[in-house]
């Protein structure tokens, strides 16, 4: 979301809304309530995830490479900036054999999940969009990823291939999106109500179950909520608080299954938790324009590879033991 982060880090109420003085301050003043209990109910979501993989590294005992302390660092860092990190990530593991196939959304998830969780802490500093609107997608996300998980986690091979590939056909997709600046403007709104409500809970049930398979969820979220007539900047709380808390939820269900490779997600996330807040208070800002075009054409390449491999003869739906 062009200039999203910025707006929401320095407070601003979103513009174009004709609210009076009585309205503006009401707003003010429940959002500061909603982001008290949000970032209450982030880190319990934080601990409770790190108390499950903590318990299976302690079983695993892994020994991150350098390699996944590297791709968690880059990836996060630019995550943080606005580049994404799941379809990188996807296509380092991809080019670089550092996990197979069938484990790929498990991995990705487990290994993203806190540095993402450190994002919303830093970004989530004002909140000004209707409560109520907040926490049902929020939860219909968080419920979207739940269930995301435990039907991906049993995916055979072949499935697993055809589900990420596609998931970097659409990252690409959104990428372009973005470089061309199509993506709808949204309006001026801060909440949902009647059928768009009912709309973007449904959306959001949905995006939260197909992002485990390494889909961002951002985009599809962002355009949604601005197709509904939501200001982007009213929305980004949504986007990225329900990414927060679906993710835990998703990562602990694939941790529980075994389904991820636990020594590349750990590398995954001590690189990413060094990676976001370098990004996020020392460099702030960087020219990424010819860097989001050499990322669309090394995703688009990483999707087609994956496809091919999942279309190739002799394929075995088996998974390999993490």
């Amino acid at each position: 979301m062009k200039g999203g982060r910025k707006a929401v880090l320095s407070g601003g109420m979103p513009e174009g809304g004709k609210h009076t003085s009585c309205r503006r301050g009401t707003l003010i003043f429940q959002t500061m309530n909603s982001r008290s209990a949000i970032l209450i109910a982030l880190a319990a979501a934080s601990l409770f995830y790190v108390a499950v993989w903590l318990d299976d590294l302690r079983k695993k005992r892994p020994r991150p490479s350098a390699e996944s302390l590297v791709t968690g660092f880059v990836t996060n860092f630019f995550d943080t900036l606005g580049i994404g990190s799941f379809a990188p990530s996807t296509a380092v593991f991809k080019f670089r054999r550092m996990v197979p196939d069938e484990l790929i959304p498990g991995t990705l998830n487990v290994g993203h999940t806190l540095p993402v969780m450190l994002q919303a802490f830093i970004y989530i500093a004002a909140i000004q969009v209707d409560p109520v609107t907040l926490v049902l997608l929020i939860g219909a996300a968080t419920a979207g990823g739940w269930f995301g998980a435990g039907l991906v986690a049993g995916l055979p091979r072949r499935k697993v291939q055809y589900g990420v590939g596609c998931a970097l056909l659409v990252a690409v997709i959104a990428m372009l999106m973005r470089q061309l600046e199509l993506f709808p403007q949204g309006g001026s709104g801060v909440e949902l109500q009647g059928w768009r409500l009912a709309a973007g809970v449904a959306g959001n049930f949905l995006f939260g179950a197909i992002s485990t398979l390494g889909i961002g969820f951002y985009a599809p979220c962002m355009t949604m909520v601005s197709l509904l007539g939501m200001n982007p900047a009213a929305a980004f709380p949504i986007m990225m608080g329900s990414g927060a808390f679906l993710m835990p939820v998703a990562s602990a269900r694939f941790v529980r299954s075994g389904a991820y490779i636990a020594s590349v997600a750990l590398g995954l996330t001590l690189g990413g938790l060094a990676g976001v807040p370098l990004a996020a208070f020392v460099v702030k800002e960087l020219p990424l324009t010819a860097l989001r075009w050499l990322v669309i054409v090394v995703v688009l390449y990483a999707a087609l590879v994956m496809l091919r491999s999942a279309a190739g003869p002799g394929q075995r739906d088996v998974r390999l033991e993490p």
